[in-house]
């Protein structure tokens, strides 16, 4: 067994593709209308899919907006310099929610960015 994919449900699929590729530098991988059904299916990620995990980008056409809910964690990101990685999304129009800094009780440099949906990022650095 391998881990897939994780999905999210986005309110606007243009406004989330352009955070994932642009901001975070993800790849479309690919990208399906399902007009039957009134849903868009995205796939987003930093490797072709049979490789790694990626992300899927659920847009229900007559929905654009969601509750998160208390049980959504977040998804984390490896990065090399996790305070550089805090700069590049602020540069390019992102929400930074924690600093860069070592987490509470531990030494690990974390960080926190938040999607246009309002997902948490963690950026964990190498």
């Amino acid at each position: 067994m391998r881990l897939l994919h994780t999905m999210l449900r986005v309110g606007n699929l243009d406004r989330s593709l352009a955070f994932y590729t642009e901001v975070l530098g993800m790849q479309l991988l690919r990208k399906r209308d399902y007009p039957d059904g009134k849903f868009t299916l995205a796939f987003v990620g930093y490797g072709p899919e049979d490789d790694t995990a990626v992300i899927e980008l659920t847009h229900n056409w007559d929905q654009d907006s969601y509750e998160l809910g208390t049980a959504y964690g977040h998804i984390a990101l490896e990065v090399d310099d996790a305070y550089k990685a805090c700069e590049l999304v602020k540069q390019k129009g992102g929400k930074v929610v924690r600093e860069a800094g070592p987490m509470k009780h531990g030494t690990t440099v974390i960080a926190f960015v938040e999607d246009p949906d309002g997902y948490k990022i963690e950026f964990v650095q190498h």
